[in-house]
């Protein structure tokens, strides 16, 4: 099957990380999929959650926050939030990313501090959502080198890498991440993060007026540990050869 940018059924697309986009916060990193582009920041601050204090104290927290701006798509949609109120997608979003990231933390050696990735969606075609987890993974853990750095926490508190990838069932072929006009078309859309060792943390997976079978979901995974494992590649380059990243990536 001819996908239509010319792409190769297990074939990422092109895919961008700029580091240090950004001078405010602890990281941040420009992520450009495709025609997706997103900006992932971390920020640091020095408290928890006053629930955290009561349960857990001296644990750290991982939390996100996603948001589409309005000139992200065509026509432009309205700006989020404008009432106090942002939309079930965001929050379902946003509550995936923070639970990604998560999974791949050691929250006490973080100590009692709160990391806060902002997920900014610059321009979206498809795959949003894990092309910020993607991204905000490179940030978090840029983050939590500096922390190293300036003596604020003695182990590295990430365990392993974290990456994301959608695959879907286009016209009865399963297919590596989809941009818009393949998602819009599948009959199953799914997106899934995993660790750089090749265990899931998460599957979402769904039969868009359809079903799947045992088959087909095999199949898509395979498809979606082999765009993890090029995923992962890019974000060790972006990293680059300190030594504090080695580990995350064995």
């Amino acid at each position: 099957m001819q996908r239509h940018d010319g792409r190769e059924l297990d074939e990422l697309r092109p895919l961008l990380i700029t580091t240090d986009f950004t001078a405010s916060p602890a990281s941040s990193v420009l992520i450009r999929c495709g025609d997706t582009i997103l900006w992932c920041s971390a920020s640091i601050e020095e408290s928890v959650p006053r629930w955290m204090q009561r349960e857990e104290p001296g644990k750290g927290w991982v939390t996100a926050e996603y948001m589409m701006l309005p000139a992200s798509t065509t026509p432009r949609s309205n700006r989020e939030g404008r009432r106090g109120q942002i939309s079930g997608r965001t929050q379902e979003i946003q509550r995936l990313i923070g639970r990604s990231l998560r999974a791949a933390m050691n929250l006490n050696k973080l100590g009692p501090r709160t990391i806060t990735l902002d997920c900014e969606v610059l321009q979206a075609d498809g795959g949003t959502r894990t092309t910020a987890i993607t991204g905000a993974f490179v940030a978090l853990a840029q983050a939590c080198k500096r922390l190293k750095d300036q003596g604020l926490i003695e182990e590295n508190p990430l365990n392993f890498s974290v990456a994301a990838v959608s695959v879907g069932v286009v016209d009865g072929v399963a297919m590596l991440d989809l941009p818009y006009v393949e998602d819009v078309a599948a009959a199953v859309d799914m997106n899934v993060v995993m660790t750089g060792s090749g265990r899931f943390i998460e599957v979402q997976g769904t039969g868009e007026e359809a079903t799947y079978t045992q088959e087909e979901l095999d199949s898509l995974l395979v498809l979606a540990k082999k765009g993890i494992k090029d995923l992962n590649q890019i974000q060790r380059a972006a990293l680059g050869e300190d030594p504090f990243y080695a580990p995350l990536f064995e």
